[in-house]
């Protein structure tokens, strides 16, 4: 009667083990089913950040196009009040209700501007990692997308500009910058007509109506470069875009 082997043991040429390593080692192949239900589910959600985007984005022009319809009309109403009183007795305070009206409009339309912009960038972002995992399924599509398949700061900045580097010129004639220079004129305007209704120079009005405008332009700045730095400081990235290589 031959040796019965163990169930621990193993062939003389060592292919049972061999292949008990494999099979616990090796991934298990998914079925066609499973990849494209994962496509599906990862399409749909792409799709569910697309018409948010689309909704933030149409809201907010929505709000812009308000407040600077309320500040060319609260302009043109100072300007026939001040021909109906002759610049005189009860203009000073309309002119000033008025235009603290605009700035406290102003500021509101301000904040929702910028926490919009940050809900843009984070939507970009998620549809970069939706691309990662596309890329995920299927290595050769990676090739075709000029947007980015990584979800990370310099990813993002890829998506938002194929063609070239992000430069100052995106910035400048952002929606954000525009809001900024219209409410620092404002609040300047208030400023200075606050000091000429108080019985000040009009020297001082021009000088502390620029210098409180400049401030107001200089502290929106401040506090958007503060929120882009700790949203990216307190997020992980899936997929980090790699090094360029030295030519």
């Amino acid at each position: 009667m031959g040796e019965r082997s163990s169930p621990g043991s193993s062939s003389a040429d060592g292919s049972e083990g061999t292949a008990s390593e494999v099979e616990r080692t090796a991934p298990a192949t998914e079925s066609d089913a499973a990849l494209a239900r994962r496509a599906q589910i990862l399409a749909t959600e792409h799709w569910g950040l697309l018409a948010a985007r689309s909704t933030a984005q149409s809201e907010v022009l929505t709000r812009i196009t308000i407040f600077l319809t309320l500040v060319s009309a609260g302009l043109v109403t100072i300007g026939l009040l001040g021909q109906a009183s002759g610049f005189a007795g009860w203009f000073g305070g309309a002119s000033l209700a008025i235009l603290a009206f605009l700035c406290l409009i102003g500021f509101m339309t301000q904040v929702r501007v910028m926490n919009v912009s940050e809900e843009d960038m984070m939507y970009v972002v998620a549809m970069n990692r939706l691309r990662g995992a596309y890329v995920d399924l299927d290595p050769h599509v990676e090739e075709i997308f000029l947007a980015s398949t990584y979800d990370d700061q310099d990813g993002m900045k890829l998506t938002y500009s194929f063609l070239r580097r992000r430069s100052v010129s995106i910035l400048l004639g952002s929606s954000v910058m525009l809001l900024i220079v219209v409410n620092a004129c404002v609040t300047g305007l208030l400023v200075g007509s606050a000091i000429v209704a108080g019985g000040g120079t009009f020297e001082w009005a021009v000088g502390l109506g620029i210098a409180v405008g400049a401030a107001l332009a200089a502290g929106f700045m401040t506090f958007g470069g503060v929120g882009f730095r700790s949203a990216w400081k307190n997020y992980v990235p899936r997929r980090s875009t790699p090094a360029p290589t030295p030519r």
